[in-house]
């Protein structure tokens, strides 16, 4: 049914509908009898699929990654669907509008989507209030990053505003500093300023009473030296883990023609075409820390084989996305019932 549904949703501008969908699956969640039905729709049988890490219980291991519910509007609706988890983000102190639209763009004939949405947000007070009035127990994480107009020099205090307004409602915490949609932002990936960055959020997580699980989100393009600066230095500031990976800017093997691609313009390259490259992070990581340090995948995952191809390479959960889209509101059911099979 949804990939007829998905063809009239299509003819639509992508951020247009994406707003239209949900505000109508909202609706439909605060009728009499809304949730039930979304929940028989979308259930998903949990038994044998729970996860135990960073201290939180996981219904199951398959979330909703960052950038879909940015404001933090959707957490329960999305519950009724069946993740284990959802990240909301990236959220920034302070709100911004983002880049100018057209920002978000369908690649159908790779599956995938180019954005360059550049942290549009309400600000981090705005998610954190509503995160207080969320009526599901779901695991929400906290995506962090810093606005635009905040320079580098300057980026440490951002990350801070975001850790401290969030910290009572989120039950985990990721650093974003590999958007290539934010001037400069993946200068943050490169090694002393990354290092600066997280031994601060660090030492702030180790004076609070329960300090929270902060991981990390790192790019698909990163040269094995760099992943190896990059595990030297969540080894040495003790973060729970990884987020691998974020978006590309790479468009090579694509079947979309490059005119196309070149009309839409800079931004990152999700889905299909992220999931090898993907893979292969988390492979390496894992292998090169000797898997000590516990992965969230992303990139590419549309079905159990993918999501098993992530847990095979070493992850411990699995994000969906652009997935998703392309999927349907079953796509928690479906790779769940592959998991269990």
């Amino acid at each position: 049914m949804y990939q007829l549904i998905k063809k009239i949703l299509f003819r639509a501008q992508p951020e247009k509908i994406h707003h239209t969908v949900m505000r109508g699956m909202k609706i439909i969640y605060a009728l009499p009898f809304g949730k039930n039905v979304l929940r028989a729709f979308c259930d998903v049988k949990t038994k044998g699929l729970e996860r135990e890490l960073f201290g939180l219980h996981f219904s199951n291991p398959v979330g909703l990654a960052a950038g879909f519910d940015k404001d933090a509007k959707y957490i329960d609706e999305l519950a009724c669907l069946g993740f284990g988890f959802v990240e909301i983000g990236t959220v920034t102190p302070l709100a911004q509008p983002g880049n100018d639209q057209p920002r978000l763009f369908r690649l159908p004939a790779d599956q995938a989507l180019i954005n360059r949405m550049g942290f549009n947000n309400e600000g981090a007070a705005a998610a954190a209030k509503r995160l207080r009035h969320k009526k599901s127990n779901i695991i929400v994480g906290g995506n962090i990053g810093k606005n635009k107009n905040t320079p580098n020099e300057e980026a440490v205090s951002d990350y801070e505003k975001c850790f401290h307004a969030l910290y009572d409602v989120a039950d985990y915490f990721v650093v974003n500093v590999s958007s290539p949609n934010t001037p400069n932002l993946r200068a943050l990936q490169e090694k002393e300023p990354l290092k600066q960055l997280l031994h601060h959020l660090q030492l702030l997580n180790a004076q609070k009473l329960k300090p929270k699980p902060i991981l990390l989100k790192i790019a698909p393009d990163l040269t094995n030296e760099q992943l190896d600066d990059i595990i030297e230095i969540v080894q040495e500031t003790k973060l729970a883990g990884i987020v691998a990976t974020n978006t590309t800017i790479s468009r090579e093997g694509l079947a979309t023609p490059a005119a196309t691609i070149a009309e839409m313009g800079a931004g990152g390259l999700s889905g299909l075409p992220v999931r090898e490259k993907a893979t292969a992070v988390i492979k390496y990581i894992h292998q090169r820390s000797h898997g000590t340090i516990p992965i969230i995948a992303a990139g590419g995952i549309f079905t159990a084989a993918d999501a098993q191809e992530k847990l095979d390479a070493g992850a411990s959960l699995v994000q969906v996305y652009t997935g998703f889209i392309y999927e349907g509101p079953t796509i928690v059911k479906k790779i769940c019932a592959g998991l269990r099979r």
